[in-house]
């Protein structure tokens, strides 16, 4: 919770203004992304507003913006699609499907924000550090291809018209931030193609129709609880799309509170800030809203402009909710055509065209990795994406680091020493026992870990098995250089295991 008494008269200046900017920044991505989930605008923007109110006051970051985003949006798209197949069998009528589809999607927003509380509770945020560099290319390049490749469809049976409106909201939105970022370039194409096609009378067919917006004019959002809460079938139903919008929307909100951590010098709290998205997903469930996640373009529109404090994100929320209650009727009239536009290029600005150099220059794990991701991403959905980029870098990590290798010396008195230099671990512990030569070897025998390190349990395991070879070989085997800790958990591991008592203390790494 923000606290005014410590801010200065500037930074409250500062922070007002920058929401304000942001909050008419929201508008048409909120549209445009329940546009893409096939639902309300107004769903959206009741999503933009319940949960970066609740963010803006319990988030892990001060300033991060959330909303509705089409990373989430994208998911639910599949799950609007299997519930209309599921009611079009039952032969409802069309109305009673868009019905369900809400319900469903309502439901599954309920779900996933309890999945990001537990995340959360259970300390699991931190684990993002884990998604490499590659794969979190790989993840938002699919995204971008994802964002545009659902706009196909909505070209089907138009006229050349659209393809013109389209275009034009485009040129607008590229050629606009060159001259002035006043004004989001996103509202301006919105009030320009609005204009035209109310001027010109267009084909009506352009108009978005998904709801008569005019009828939200001056209602905040209503509790309600999702018709579907209680139904043992469509929490079923859901809770496949339901985990992927938790996983894709804390992957989503962790990258953004990393970007903003370097644009401030400063670090938020991950495991809050999952706590927060859950907390906020759960109550749009119950007021109309669906789910979404920290919105990165939004966000660091936020800090360049000044938005560096709670305040910020607040007077976002506050101020879209304003608008939309009072200009509800206006939002009704916008093209599908301008949507369309806005999201061909966020998709263009998501994409990390950067990456095209960088390929020929990474190594070929890496690059595989970013491709992998990417088609993943594209033909699977986001989080089993980044799952599979986390798995493919840790795998190829292991079997780099798959080798352990050992110098070997005689001391005066005739004891062979085996200095290991390397991890051991799982992936190389299969191996260590291949640097001995224990029929050969003399009565007295040293491993020495000085350059080695003891990672997990297999490790462990393989350290207890040599030394059992070299007792059953009627051998004195010691082991040197080994942490106190190291100590005590190879003696509580192994029964073999042998040791210098005044073996100096090194820092040798151990997990177990």
């Amino acid at each position: 919770m923000f606290d005014l008494k410590k801010y200065s008269n500037g930074n409250i200046k500062n922070d007002i203004l920058s929401g304000l900017v942001v909050a008419v920044a929201l508008v048409p991505e909120a549209i445009a992304f329940s546009f893409i989930a096939g639902v309300s605008p107004i769903v959206g923007l009741y999503t933009a507003f319940i949960l970066g109110l609740i963010t803006s006051l319990i988030g892990g970051k001060a300033g991060m913006v959330s909303g509705a985003t089409g990373a989430v949006a994208i998911v639910f798209v599949g799950l609007g699609l299997e519930t209309t197949a599921l009611m079009q069998a039952q032969g409802l009528s069309k109305d009673a499907i868009a019905m369900g589809v809400l319900n469903h999607i309502l439901l599954a927003t309920v779900v996933a924000g309890l999945i990001q509380i537990g995340i959360g509770a259970l300390k699991l945020g931190k684990f993002i550090r884990l998604v490499p560099t590659p794969a979190i290319h790989g993840f938002v390049n699919g995204l971008a291809i994802v964002i545009a490749t659902a706009q196909f469809k909505f070209f089907e049976g138009q006229g050349y018209m659209m393809y013109i409106l389209v275009l034009i909201t485009m040129f607008i939105m590229y050629i606009l931030p060159r001259y002035t970022k006043v004004v989001p370039a996103g509202l301006v194409a919105i009030i320009f193609v609005t204009l035209g096609v109310y001027l010109t009378n267009a084909d009506t067919l352009l108009l978005s129709g998904l709801d008569d917006m005019s009828k939200y004019a001056g209602q905040l959002p209503t509790f309600g609880v999702p018709y579907y809460l209680f139904s043992l079938d469509a929490i079923i139903l859901v809770l496949p799309f339901a985990v992927i919008v938790a996983l894709v929307g804390i992957i989503e909100s962790l990258l953004t509170l990393s970007v903003l951590d370097e644009l401030s010098n400063t670090r938020g709290s991950a495991n809050k800030e999952c706590i927060a998205q859950g907390t906020g997903n759960i109550t749009c469930g119950f007021f109309g809203g669906m789910a979404g996640c920290a919105m990165i373009g939004q966000s660091i529109i936020n800090y360049t402009s000044g938005g560096i404090g709670r305040l910020s994100s607040f007077v976002a929320a506050v101020g879209l909710i304003i608008l939309v209650v009072s200009m509800s009727s206006v939002l009704n009239t916008i093209p599908v055509a301008v949507l369309i536009g806005i999201m061909f290029m966020v998709s263009i600005g998501t994409f990390e065209w950067s990456s095209f150099s960088r390929i020929s220059r990474m190594p070929k794990t890496d690059a595989f990795v970013m491709v992998t991701v990417t088609l993943i991403t594209v033909v699977e959905d986001l989080a089993v994406a980044v799952i599979a980029g986390v798995i493919i870098s840790a795998l190829a990590f292991a079997w780099k680091h798959a080798k352990i290798f050992s110098r070997v010396h005689t001391e005066e008195d005739g004891t062979r020493v085996y200095e290991l230099d390397g991890p051991l671990f799982f992936g190389s512990a299969t191996t260590f026992a291949d640097n001995f030569d224990i029929p050969n070897d003399p009565q007295k025998v040293v491993i020495d870990f000085k350059d080695a390190r003891v990672m997990d349990a297999s490790g462990v395991e393989a350290v207890d098995a040599i030394t059992k070879k070299y007792e059953d070989a009627g051998k004195n085997l010691l082991l040197r250089h080994l942490s106190a800790d190291c100590k005590v958990i190879l003696k509580k591991a192994g029964p073999h295991c042998s040791y210098e008592e005044d073996d100096p203390t090194y820092k040798v790494a151990y997990n177990y």
